[in-house]
């Protein structure tokens, strides 16, 4: 069936970065979906891209402004630093972006993609994982219709065990769990609780990161976060409660290659619709952003 016979375009699709989570993630997924063409891989490392655009039969980039002119859209897996310059380039040339938690780790930066985003009408999603799972999105949904007074959730993994995947990554290593795993757990604690007006909290053992929020309905939520974490104590996880009790987000394993085109397919229909918001955007994630750079500054603190 042609493209025209079955009611989609395809678009044309670049994945910037080479590492794991760009490999086994964002190309395979868009080379996996209907309605995109995988047609480069750009890398700061050319060989790395040039074996990762081989296993999709894609051209390798280490010019990005080469890959530009190539594509419709961009999938984002670099880290968070590098992520926010490139993405403002792309931006401003008028791309659709799917782009990584988290945005940046600069709010001044975070700021001025929002800015490029809204004046280039472009369309953005931020990849937060759970928000695409739907069994995960289903219960924030209906979480958030009720009177909610507080709740937290917890984000403890071992991403920097020697066996990880990510064990080698040196934003991970610098940043630590609030920029790695923090993104996680405010995806689901904003929706449901609303926008922090103070921040407190202290730092624990390793990356340990303890946080206490206030929100402007005056409920408060509790947010732990640790990458460091021995394997036998992971635990991840998100509840909030009512005057009748607690709702705990059900504990099921997550599909990420099903979220990431779910993610990828929002993009996709709020392009050809000329839709600019949705509800993980660049400016869900500049809010992100904003309330980690507040606990940053709190956990500094001597």
């Amino acid at each position: 069936m042609s493209e025209q016979a079955s009611g989609r375009t395809r678009k044309r699709m670049g994945v910037v970065g080479t590492g794991y989570w760009a490999e086994v993630v964002h190309a395979a997924g868009a080379a996996n979906h209907p309605d995109v063409d995988l047609v480069g891989v750009w890398g700061r490392d050319l060989d790395k891209a040039r074996a990762l655009a081989g296993q999709h039969g894609a051209t390798a980039y280490d010019d990005f402004d080469a890959l530009l002119a190539e594509v419709d859209l961009l999938t984002f897996a670099v880290p968070p630093q590098v992520q926010a310059d490139l993405a403002l380039r792309a931006a401003e040339a008028g791309k659709h972006l799917l782009l990584e938690k988290p945005l940046t780790t600069d709010l001044a930066a975070a700021d001025r993609l929002v800015e490029a985003a809204e004046r280039n009408g472009i369309s953005t999603v931020v990849f937060f994982t759970y928000r695409f799972v739907p069994f995960a999105e289903t219960w924030l949904d209906d979480v958030r219709t009720h009177d909610l007074r507080g709740g937290g959730a917890w984000w403890y993994v071992g991403h920097a065990a020697a066996d990880s995947p990510f064990a080698a990554s040196p934003w991970r290593k610098r940043d630590g769990a609030l920029w790695d795993v923090g993104p996680h757990a405010l995806s689901q604690i904003l929706p449901a609780l609303g926008p922090v007006t103070a921040v407190a909290g202290s730092r624990g053992e390793g990356d340990l990161a303890q946080l206490v929020l206030t929100h402007e309905s005056g409920a408060t939520s509790l947010m732990s976060l640790s990458m460091t974490m021995p394997f036998t104590a992971e635990r991840v996880g998100a509840e909030f409660y009512d005057e009748h009790g607690w709702h705990v987000r059900p504990d099921q394993e997550r599909d990420v290659d099903e979220a990431y085109a779910s993610a990828l397919s929002d993009l996709l229909a709020n392009a050809a619709a000329g839709e600019t918001r949705h509800r993980c955007d660049v400016r869900f994630g500049r809010e992100v952003v904003e309330v980690l750079s507040r606990c940053q500054e709190v956990i500094d603190r001597p």
